[in-house]
Protein backbone atom coordinates (compact mmCIF):
# COMPACT_ATOMS: atom_id res chain seq x y z
CA UNK A 1 0.00 0.00 0.00
CA UNK A 2 1.40 3.38 -1.05
CA UNK A 3 0.86 5.70 1.90
CA UNK A 4 0.96 9.49 1.49
CA UNK A 5 3.19 11.93 3.33
CA UNK A 6 1.72 12.81 6.72
CA UNK A 7 -0.21 16.04 7.16
CA UNK A 8 1.47 18.62 9.41
CA UNK A 9 0.48 22.01 10.80
CA UNK A 10 1.36 24.61 8.20
CA UNK A 11 0.54 22.27 5.31
CA UNK A 12 -2.06 23.07 2.68
CA UNK A 13 -5.49 21.45 2.47
CA UNK A 14 -7.01 21.58 -1.00
CA UNK A 15 -10.75 21.62 -1.64
CA UNK A 16 -12.30 20.58 -4.94
CA UNK A 17 -15.69 19.46 -6.19
CA UNK A 18 -15.47 16.31 -8.34
CA UNK A 19 -19.21 15.71 -7.93
CA UNK A 20 -21.61 18.41 -6.69
CA UNK A 21 -20.58 21.92 -5.74
CA UNK A 22 -21.56 24.34 -2.97
CA UNK A 23 -23.76 27.13 -4.31
CA UNK A 24 -26.51 27.87 -1.75
CA UNK A 25 -25.81 30.79 0.59
CA UNK A 26 -26.20 28.79 3.81
CA UNK A 27 -23.88 26.07 2.58
CA UNK A 28 -21.30 28.65 1.46
CA UNK A 29 -21.41 30.17 4.94
CA UNK A 30 -20.63 26.75 6.41
CA UNK A 31 -17.84 26.23 3.89
CA UNK A 32 -16.28 29.52 4.94
CA UNK A 33 -16.67 28.71 8.65
CA UNK A 34 -15.02 25.34 8.04
CA UNK A 35 -12.12 26.89 6.17
CA UNK A 36 -11.68 29.50 8.89
CA UNK A 37 -11.59 26.87 11.62
CA UNK A 38 -9.03 24.74 9.77
CA UNK A 39 -6.92 27.85 9.23
CA UNK A 40 -7.13 28.61 12.96
CA UNK A 41 -5.89 25.06 13.55
CA UNK A 42 -2.77 25.88 11.56
CA UNK A 43 -3.55 24.72 8.01
CA UNK A 44 -3.55 26.67 4.77
CA UNK A 45 -6.54 26.35 2.44
CA UNK A 46 -6.95 26.55 -1.31
CA UNK A 47 -10.10 26.01 -3.39
CA UNK A 48 -10.33 25.03 -7.03
CA UNK A 49 -12.39 27.08 -9.44
CA UNK A 50 -15.68 25.17 -9.35
CA UNK A 51 -16.12 24.51 -5.62
CA UNK A 52 -18.78 27.22 -5.35
CA UNK A 53 -20.67 26.29 -8.50
CA UNK A 54 -23.61 23.94 -9.08
CA UNK A 55 -25.70 23.18 -12.13
CA UNK A 56 -27.80 20.06 -12.76
CA UNK A 57 -26.15 18.33 -9.82
CA UNK A 58 -22.62 19.02 -11.02
CA UNK A 59 -20.05 21.63 -10.07
CA UNK A 60 -18.79 21.70 -13.69
CA UNK A 61 -18.36 19.45 -16.71
CA UNK A 62 -16.68 16.09 -16.18
CA UNK A 63 -13.61 17.31 -18.03
CA UNK A 64 -13.34 20.48 -15.93
CA UNK A 65 -13.80 18.59 -12.67
CA UNK A 66 -11.01 16.18 -13.66
CA UNK A 67 -8.76 19.14 -14.52
CA UNK A 68 -9.30 20.78 -11.13
CA UNK A 69 -8.77 17.51 -9.28
CA UNK A 70 -5.51 16.98 -11.17
CA UNK A 71 -4.40 20.50 -10.20
CA UNK A 72 -4.49 19.48 -6.54
CA UNK A 73 -2.85 16.11 -7.18
CA UNK A 74 0.01 17.86 -8.98
CA UNK A 75 0.42 20.58 -6.35
CA UNK A 76 3.21 19.42 -4.03
CA UNK A 77 2.10 21.89 -1.34
CA UNK A 78 -1.26 20.13 -0.96
CA UNK A 79 -1.02 17.27 1.55
CA UNK A 80 -4.74 16.61 2.08
CA UNK A 81 -7.71 17.01 -0.26
CA UNK A 82 -11.13 17.36 1.38
CA UNK A 83 -13.96 17.19 -1.12
CA UNK A 84 -16.76 19.73 -1.31
CA UNK A 85 -19.83 17.54 -1.64
CA UNK A 86 -21.31 14.30 -2.87
CA UNK A 87 -23.96 13.88 -5.53
CA UNK A 88 -24.59 11.45 -8.36
CA UNK A 89 -22.34 12.25 -11.31
CA UNK A 90 -18.70 11.90 -10.23
CA UNK A 91 -18.25 8.99 -12.65
CA UNK A 92 -18.52 11.46 -15.55
CA UNK A 93 -15.05 12.76 -14.78
CA UNK A 94 -13.29 9.40 -14.42
CA UNK A 95 -12.60 8.91 -18.17
CA UNK A 96 -10.80 12.26 -18.18
CA UNK A 97 -8.31 11.20 -15.49
CA UNK A 98 -4.84 10.19 -16.67
CA UNK A 99 -4.16 7.23 -14.38
CA UNK A 100 -0.71 6.62 -15.86
CA UNK A 101 0.28 10.16 -14.96
CA UNK A 102 -1.31 9.87 -11.53
CA UNK A 103 0.87 6.82 -10.83
CA UNK A 104 3.93 9.06 -11.24
CA UNK A 105 2.67 11.59 -8.68
CA UNK A 106 3.24 11.37 -4.95
CA UNK A 107 0.25 9.87 -3.10
CA UNK A 108 -1.69 12.30 -0.92
CA UNK A 109 -4.46 11.93 1.58
CA UNK A 110 -8.03 12.51 0.38
CA UNK A 111 -11.24 12.69 2.38
CA UNK A 112 -14.90 12.40 1.46
CA UNK A 113 -17.74 9.89 1.23
CA UNK A 114 -20.95 9.06 -0.64
CA UNK A 115 -20.38 9.81 -4.37
CA UNK A 116 -16.69 10.33 -3.52
CA UNK A 117 -16.59 6.52 -3.29
CA UNK A 118 -15.85 6.54 -7.02
CA UNK A 119 -12.47 8.15 -6.20
CA UNK A 120 -11.65 6.51 -2.85
CA UNK A 121 -12.55 3.02 -4.03
CA UNK A 122 -10.71 3.28 -7.37
CA UNK A 123 -7.62 4.78 -5.71
CA UNK A 124 -7.51 1.72 -3.50
CA UNK A 125 -8.11 -1.05 -6.07
CA UNK A 126 -6.32 0.56 -9.04
CA UNK A 127 -3.48 2.55 -7.44
CA UNK A 128 -3.16 0.95 -4.00
CA UNK A 129 -3.33 4.36 -2.38
CA UNK A 130 -5.37 4.78 0.81
CA UNK A 131 -7.97 7.47 1.45
CA UNK A 132 -10.32 8.48 4.24
CA UNK A 133 -14.03 7.72 3.98
CA UNK A 134 -15.54 10.41 6.17
CA UNK A 135 -17.33 13.76 6.17
CA UNK A 136 -16.89 16.48 3.56
CA UNK A 137 -15.54 19.98 4.16
CA UNK A 138 -18.64 21.74 5.52
CA UNK A 139 -18.75 19.59 8.64
CA UNK A 140 -15.51 21.26 9.75
CA UNK A 141 -17.65 24.29 10.63
CA UNK A 142 -18.66 22.45 13.83
CA UNK A 143 -17.54 23.93 17.13
CA UNK A 144 -16.20 21.96 18.81
CA UNK A 145 -15.24 19.45 16.14
CA UNK A 146 -16.83 16.06 16.68
CA UNK A 147 -14.56 13.10 17.40
CA UNK A 148 -14.83 11.59 13.89
CA UNK A 149 -13.59 14.84 12.32
CA UNK A 150 -10.55 15.06 14.55
CA UNK A 151 -9.97 11.33 14.00
CA UNK A 152 -9.83 11.92 10.25
CA UNK A 153 -7.19 14.61 10.70
CA UNK A 154 -5.23 12.33 13.03
CA UNK A 155 -5.21 9.61 10.37
CA UNK A 156 -4.03 12.07 7.71
CA UNK A 157 -1.28 13.01 10.17
CA UNK A 158 -0.13 9.38 10.34
CA UNK A 159 -1.72 8.32 13.62
CA UNK A 160 -3.04 4.79 14.06
CA UNK A 161 -6.28 5.18 15.98
CA UNK A 162 -8.92 3.03 17.62
CA UNK A 163 -12.51 4.23 17.15
CA UNK A 164 -15.21 3.22 19.61
CA UNK A 165 -18.86 3.09 18.55
CA UNK A 166 -20.80 6.25 19.34
CA UNK A 167 -23.43 6.18 22.07
CA UNK A 168 -26.08 7.75 19.86
CA UNK A 169 -26.76 8.63 16.23
CA UNK A 170 -29.11 10.86 14.27
CA UNK A 171 -32.78 10.03 13.70
CA UNK A 172 -33.37 8.29 10.40
CA UNK A 173 -36.87 6.78 10.67
CA UNK A 174 -38.48 9.74 8.87
CA UNK A 175 -36.28 9.09 5.87
CA UNK A 176 -36.79 5.35 5.49
CA UNK A 177 -39.64 4.25 3.24
CA UNK A 178 -41.02 0.97 4.54
CA UNK A 179 -43.08 -1.69 2.75
CA UNK A 180 -44.04 0.67 -0.05
CA UNK A 181 -44.71 -0.22 -3.65
CA UNK A 182 -44.15 3.40 -4.64
CA UNK A 183 -40.77 4.61 -5.91
CA UNK A 184 -38.68 6.77 -3.64
CA UNK A 185 -39.31 10.43 -4.43
CA UNK A 186 -35.61 11.11 -4.86
CA UNK A 187 -35.20 14.83 -5.21
CA UNK A 188 -37.89 15.92 -2.77
CA UNK A 189 -36.75 13.47 -0.08
CA UNK A 190 -33.10 14.35 -0.52
CA UNK A 191 -33.75 18.10 -0.42
CA UNK A 192 -35.82 17.74 2.74
CA UNK A 193 -33.00 15.77 4.34
CA UNK A 194 -30.35 18.31 3.29
CA UNK A 195 -32.44 21.24 4.49
CA UNK A 196 -32.86 19.55 7.86
CA UNK A 197 -29.12 19.00 8.04
CA UNK A 198 -28.43 22.64 7.21
CA UNK A 199 -30.69 23.76 10.08
CA UNK A 200 -28.52 21.99 12.64
CA UNK A 201 -26.48 24.40 14.68
CA UNK A 202 -23.08 23.07 13.68
CA UNK A 203 -23.42 19.83 15.66
CA UNK A 204 -25.03 16.47 15.05
CA UNK A 205 -28.53 15.95 16.47
CA UNK A 206 -27.92 12.66 18.27
CA UNK A 207 -31.15 11.15 19.60
CA UNK A 208 -31.08 7.42 18.77
CA UNK A 209 -29.21 4.71 20.65
CA UNK A 210 -26.45 3.14 18.58
CA UNK A 211 -26.44 -0.63 18.51
CA UNK A 212 -24.24 -2.72 16.23
CA UNK A 213 -25.87 -5.97 15.13
CA UNK A 214 -24.01 -9.26 14.72
CA UNK A 215 -26.13 -10.58 11.88
CA UNK A 216 -25.91 -14.28 12.67
CA UNK A 217 -26.49 -13.80 16.38
CA UNK A 218 -22.89 -14.22 17.49
CA UNK A 219 -22.11 -13.08 21.02
CA UNK A 220 -18.82 -11.58 19.90
CA UNK A 221 -17.26 -10.96 16.49
CA UNK A 222 -13.59 -10.28 15.87
CA UNK A 223 -11.83 -10.10 12.51
CA UNK A 224 -8.97 -8.35 10.79
CA UNK A 225 -8.08 -7.53 7.20
CA UNK A 226 -7.37 -4.94 4.53
CA UNK A 227 -10.25 -2.53 4.02
CA UNK A 228 -12.13 -1.98 0.80
CA UNK A 229 -15.52 -0.38 0.33
CA UNK A 230 -17.70 2.69 0.39
CA UNK A 231 -21.19 3.56 -0.82
CA UNK A 232 -22.91 0.57 -2.43
CA UNK A 233 -24.87 2.88 -4.74
CA UNK A 234 -21.57 3.93 -6.37
CA UNK A 235 -19.76 0.59 -6.29
CA UNK A 236 -22.52 -1.10 -8.28
CA UNK A 237 -21.93 1.33 -11.18
CA UNK A 238 -18.29 0.24 -11.46
CA UNK A 239 -18.85 -3.52 -11.52
CA UNK A 240 -17.61 -4.99 -14.80
CA UNK A 241 -16.14 -1.75 -16.14
CA UNK A 242 -12.52 -1.32 -17.20
CA UNK A 243 -11.92 0.22 -13.78
CA UNK A 244 -12.98 -2.93 -11.96
CA UNK A 245 -9.75 -4.35 -10.52
CA UNK A 246 -11.30 -5.91 -7.43
CA UNK A 247 -10.32 -9.50 -8.20
CA UNK A 248 -6.67 -8.53 -8.72
CA UNK A 249 -6.69 -6.54 -5.50
CA UNK A 250 -8.19 -9.21 -3.26
CA UNK A 251 -5.83 -11.79 -4.73
CA UNK A 252 -2.79 -9.60 -4.05
CA UNK A 253 -3.83 -9.00 -0.44
CA UNK A 254 -5.22 -12.46 0.31
CA UNK A 255 -2.61 -13.03 3.04
CA UNK A 256 -3.99 -10.00 4.89
CA UNK A 257 -7.57 -11.04 4.21
CA UNK A 258 -10.18 -8.52 3.08
CA UNK A 259 -12.62 -6.49 5.17
CA UNK A 260 -15.47 -4.97 3.20
CA UNK A 261 -17.22 -1.88 4.59
CA UNK A 262 -20.43 -0.93 2.79
CA UNK A 263 -23.29 1.49 3.28
CA UNK A 264 -26.37 2.55 1.33
CA UNK A 265 -27.53 6.06 0.53
CA UNK A 266 -30.67 5.28 -1.44
CA UNK A 267 -31.89 1.87 -2.63
CA UNK A 268 -34.78 -0.52 -2.51
CA UNK A 269 -34.00 -3.77 -0.73
CA UNK A 270 -34.61 -5.66 -3.98
CA UNK A 271 -31.99 -3.55 -5.80
CA UNK A 272 -29.65 -4.02 -2.87
CA UNK A 273 -30.17 -7.79 -3.04
CA UNK A 274 -29.32 -7.86 -6.75
CA UNK A 275 -26.22 -5.69 -6.25
CA UNK A 276 -24.84 -7.84 -3.44
CA UNK A 277 -25.69 -10.99 -5.40
CA UNK A 278 -23.75 -9.66 -8.40
CA UNK A 279 -20.76 -8.84 -6.18
CA UNK A 280 -20.87 -12.29 -4.59
CA UNK A 281 -21.14 -14.12 -7.91
CA UNK A 282 -18.33 -11.96 -9.34
CA UNK A 283 -16.01 -13.22 -6.60
CA UNK A 284 -15.80 -9.96 -4.66
CA UNK A 285 -16.11 -11.72 -1.30
CA UNK A 286 -13.33 -14.24 -1.85
CA UNK A 287 -10.51 -14.01 0.73
CA UNK A 288 -12.92 -12.02 2.89
CA UNK A 289 -12.58 -12.10 6.68
CA UNK A 290 -15.68 -10.02 7.44
CA UNK A 291 -18.17 -7.44 6.20
CA UNK A 292 -19.39 -4.30 8.00
CA UNK A 293 -22.57 -2.52 6.90
CA UNK A 294 -23.27 1.02 7.99
CA UNK A 295 -26.71 2.42 8.77
CA UNK A 296 -28.69 2.99 5.54
CA UNK A 297 -30.38 6.31 4.88
CA UNK A 298 -33.10 5.97 2.21
CA UNK A 299 -34.36 2.39 2.03
CA UNK A 300 -37.55 1.08 0.45
CA UNK A 301 -38.41 -2.28 1.96
CA UNK A 302 -39.71 -4.23 -1.04
CA UNK A 303 -41.93 -7.25 -0.26
CA UNK A 304 -41.79 -6.31 3.43
CA UNK A 305 -38.11 -7.36 3.59
CA UNK A 306 -35.90 -4.96 5.54
CA UNK A 307 -32.21 -4.12 5.16
CA UNK A 308 -30.74 -6.63 7.59
CA UNK A 309 -32.89 -9.49 6.33
CA UNK A 310 -31.81 -8.65 2.77
CA UNK A 311 -28.15 -8.90 3.79
CA UNK A 312 -28.86 -12.23 5.46
CA UNK A 313 -30.80 -13.54 2.46
CA UNK A 314 -28.04 -12.85 -0.05
CA UNK A 315 -24.84 -13.19 2.01
CA UNK A 316 -25.90 -15.40 4.88
CA UNK A 317 -24.50 -18.52 3.21
CA UNK A 318 -20.98 -17.06 3.25
CA UNK A 319 -18.85 -18.47 6.07
CA UNK A 320 -17.82 -15.02 7.30
CA UNK A 321 -19.02 -12.71 10.10
CA UNK A 322 -21.27 -9.81 9.11
CA UNK A 323 -22.03 -6.69 11.16
CA UNK A 324 -24.93 -4.30 10.47
CA UNK A 325 -25.89 -0.82 11.72
CA UNK A 326 -22.28 0.20 12.32
CA UNK A 327 -21.11 3.82 12.46
CA UNK A 328 -20.32 4.12 8.76
CA UNK A 329 -21.83 6.36 6.11
CA UNK A 330 -24.74 8.74 5.66
CA UNK A 331 -26.39 8.52 9.09
CA UNK A 332 -24.20 10.62 11.35
CA UNK A 333 -21.91 10.30 13.10
CA UNK A 334 -19.67 8.12 10.98
CA UNK A 335 -16.25 6.64 11.65
CA UNK A 336 -13.24 7.81 9.66
CA UNK A 337 -12.73 4.63 7.62
CA UNK A 338 -9.50 4.17 5.67
CA UNK A 339 -9.86 2.48 2.30
CA UNK A 340 -6.73 0.34 2.02
CA UNK A 341 -5.66 0.20 5.66
CA UNK A 342 -5.61 -2.85 7.92
CA UNK A 343 -8.65 -2.88 10.19
CA UNK A 344 -9.11 -4.82 13.42
CA UNK A 345 -12.85 -5.04 14.09
CA UNK A 346 -14.69 -6.08 17.25
CA UNK A 347 -18.46 -6.18 17.82
CA UNK A 348 -20.01 -7.37 21.08
CA UNK A 349 -23.25 -6.63 22.94
CA UNK A 350 -24.26 -3.88 20.53
CA UNK A 351 -20.99 -1.99 20.82
CA UNK A 352 -18.09 -1.98 18.42
CA UNK A 353 -14.59 -0.74 17.83
CA UNK A 354 -12.28 -0.53 14.85
CA UNK A 355 -8.52 -0.14 15.10
CA UNK A 356 -6.90 1.34 12.01
CA UNK A 357 -3.38 0.18 11.19
CA UNK A 358 -1.55 2.15 8.48
CA UNK A 359 0.48 -0.55 6.79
Amino acid sequence: MNYPENLKKGDTIGICAPSGGIAENEKIKKLELAEKQLQEMGYKIIETESVRKQERGRSASGKQRAKEFMELLENDKVKLIIFADGGDFLVEMIPYLDFEKIKTLKPKWMQGFSDITSINYLWNIMLERPSIYCEMIRKYAMKPLFRNLTDALKIASGEEIEQISFEKHEEIIDFRIEQSEQPIENQESIENFENKAEDLEKVYNLTQETRWINLKGEEKIEFRGRAIGGCLDCIKALIGTKYDKVKDYIEKYKEDGIVWFLEVFEMSTSTMFLTLWQMKESGYFENCNGIIFGRPLFIRNDYGIDFNQTVKDVLGNLDIPIICDADIGHVAPQFAMVNGAILEVTSQEGKGKIKTILK
